[in-house]
């Protein structure tokens, strides 16, 4: 069985430094055997990389590219939080995906696509999760889609 790092490798992912939080709150708690990670935004180097509401003037595509995007932060923070060993995660829990979307848009799920796909080809079965997947009218930044994780880990 691949490990992450040959999963991310194969996938063409590196992951960036773990974002720093762009409010009053930290990236992640660890209570017990459970890590949450703050909601996370489609950026790189430190820069909103969509922004706007699905399905315009962000496309259902660039939608699932966003929720990516913002998985691959997401990721990178999880990482941290195990301490840089992936053998810690146990799983993830439960995937939250919040989309900018218009009055008309009902294919939320669609985009949260996009982060779940990547939760299973980078992680494999423990990448498996409970989901939620909702419509705003506003994010943070103007971002198109904030992701936040829940997931199990074991102790160091």
């Amino acid at each position: 069985m691949p490990s992450i790092e040959e999963n991310l490798r194969r996938l063409g992912i590196t992951l960036p430094p773990a974002p720093k939080p762009v409010a009053s709150y930290i990236p992640f708690v660890t209570v017990g055997e459970l890590i949450f990670i703050s909601g996370q935004l489609p950026s790189r180097e430190g820069r909103v990389a969509f922004q706007g509401s699905v399905p315009q003037p962000i496309s259902l595509e660039h939608g699932q590219e966003a929720a990516r995007l913002a998985t691959i932060n997401a990721l990178a923070i999880l990482h941290e939080a195990c301490g840089g060993q992936w053998q810690r995660l146990g799983r993830i829990v439960r995937l939250s995906v919040f989309v900018q979307s218009q009055p008309d848009f009902y294919q939320q799920s669609t985009v949260a696509n996009g982060a779940s796909d990547l939760l299973l080809a980078v992680l494999g079965e423990s990448g498996r999760h409970a989901r939620v997947a909702v419509g705003v009218s506003a994010l943070p930044l103007n971002s198109t889609v904030e992701v936040e994780l829940l997931a199990a880990i074991r102790a160091a």
